[in-house]
């Protein structure tokens, strides 16, 4: 778990990670460098589940050696199902980290939610819809790493 008391934001408890995989935690399938240890290090007090439609068909060889939970996502609507996800866990407790049009919707939904351009960009959707924009998958994960970034960046 982690608590972040942010001024003018609010009080924040989070219990779950949720990230899109591609794009967000990869660029072009694979996963990118220092993700595996942020990941296992937020491990030891979130849960991590990682969301995707698996666009490279390698997500599971690239995360074989991070503590997650992995949901491949199949048919339509990408974005209710990520959406749907998220309100299931318990909206308020999930921080969602996204960069496509697809994770609109849980960005919007997560009690915190993160914007991520990396290597393939970010959906102005996206953008819109988070609470923090972060110019690298990594630089979101330090940010729950050491949570005052979260509440500087955050407080009114």
């Amino acid at each position: 778990m982690l608590e972040i008391d942010i001024p003018g934001f609010g009080f924040i408890k989070l219990i779950h990670l949720v990230s899109d995989f591609t794009g967000t935690l990869s660029v072009d399938g694979k996963l990118l460098p220092g993700a595996k240890e942020h990941l296992n290090k937020i491990g030891r007090f979130l849960s991590i589940h990682v969301l995707t439609a698996d666009t490279f068909g390698m997500v599971k060889s690239e995360l074989k050696d991070v503590t997650c939970e992995l949901h491949i996502l199949d048919g339509k609507d990408h974005d209710v199902q990520k959406e749907g996800y998220v309100r299931n866990l318990g909206a308020s407790s999930v921080v969602a980290f996204g960069n496509g049009n697809n994770d609109r919707k849980m960005l919007k939904a997560a009690g915190l939610g993160i914007a991520v351009t990396e290597g393939e960009g970010c959906a102005v959707d996206a953008l819109m819809a988070a609470d923090i924009h972060v110019n690298s998958a990594k630089a979101g994960l330090e940010m729950l790493l050491n949570p005052k970034r979260c509440k500087a960046t955050l407080r009114y």
